[in-house]
């Protein structure tokens, strides 16, 4: 079989169904199979895919696994000389599979993704270079981000991600919503780590993969990705990206982000990048309130997000000494 496509779902086979039913009308070339894995729904969710596509596999998990534990079953199970781990919020375009794996299947490359559309066509971030200690994870912060993307502008750092990708454009790590790796790297890099609940899993696994070769995006092939509509509906958050701090999926962003560069780049880094948060706090604070004077505002008008930072930097305080350690742990924060 020349693909596996896993699909981990968690109360979102509305997508799933949209999702299949591209990848069915676009993949005619390649012989594949489609896994659907189950985070414990609890809904019909199996029997309406199932019984639109009787030829999906379908496996249960028990439990809300997340990520990296819901793609490591389906990995397992998986025939595929190619696999590919494929968001819900995805739509295939113009024969994206067919495409892809014929190209990758000749080429040097250990992984791949390809260039993700948002849904008005216009161009996702699909792949990203790595950045020394993870320090691309302040610029989120408030008020201190900026600045410490202004000092990055000045010193001509590298941006490090790819808004554009050329025909084949080499990176660090690909996004997870479109990941496709040869058996043969899995074999040898191993499954993904399942310490990680959700987010910044598979920059990890690509560090891992990137040490056995090239990963490119595939600029050339395109998918719709719906960024952020399965997050945001698990977490009850507004956020549809990847910069909010402030609720339970930033909570959940911030820990697994630091989970990883404790993993990625040691405690030196982990630290470094936790007292920069820690320090952003008061600055959000008194910042927001310079600023909405300044604006004729309530001056504590963002008092609930500063709040909301403040509880998950402490909660990241209070699980230091396990990520330092670097036992293993299941960072889940729901």
């Amino acid at each position: 079989m020349d693909l596996s496509i896993i699909i981990v779902n968690y109360k979102s086979s509305r997508l799933i169904l949209d999702c299949i039913s591209t990848i069915v009308a676009e993949t005619t070339a390649i012989s594949y199979e489609v896994i659907v894995v189950d985070n414990a729904s609890g809904d019909n969710s199996e029997q309406q895919i199932t019984d639109a596509f009787p030829f999906v596999k379908f496996l249960q998990m028990g439990y809300n696994a997340g990520f990296s534990r819901a793609n490591n079953a389906g990995l397992r199970v998986a025939k595929g000389d190619h696999l590919l781990l494929l968001n819900p919020d995805t739509l295939i375009l113009d024969h994206a599979l067919d495409k892809c794996v014929q190209r990758f299947s000749k080429s040097g490359l250990v992984a791949c993704g390809v260039q993700q559309l948002n849904a008005d066509r216009s161009l996702q971030i699909s792949g990203n270079y790595f950045m020394k200690g993870g320090l691309n994870h302040l610029l989120p912060l408030p008020y201190w981000g900026k600045v410490i993307r202004w000092v990055g502008y000045q010193l001509k750092t590298k941006v490090p991600n790819v808004q554009e990708a050329s025909t084949e454009h080499l990176v660090d790590w690909i996004s997870g919503a479109f990941l496709m790796v040869k058996r043969s790297s899995l074999e040898k890099a191993g499954y993904m780590d399942e310490d990680f609940f959700l987010y910044a899993e598979e920059v990890e696994w690509c560090s891992r993969l990137r040490q056995l070769g090239p990963l490119a995006i595939l600029g050339d092939i395109n998918i719709i990705h719906l960024q952020g509509e399965t997050t945001g509906d698990a977490f009850d958050s507004d956020e549809k990206g990847y910069y909010g701090l402030y609720d339970r999926k930033g909570l959940q962003l911030m820990l697994s982000n630091h989970v990883r560069v404790r993993k990625q780049f040691g405690v030196m880094w982990y630290f470094i990048l936790l007292l920069n948060y820690t320090f952003a706090i008061p600055l959000f604070f008194i910042g927001s309130i310079f600023e909405n004077l300044f604006k004729a505002r309530n001056p504590f008008r963002y008092m609930p997000q500063v709040w909301g930072l403040t509880k998950n930097v402490f909660r990241l305080w209070t699980l230091t000494p396990t990520i330092v350690s670097n036992k293993p742990h299941f960072y889940k924060v729901l």
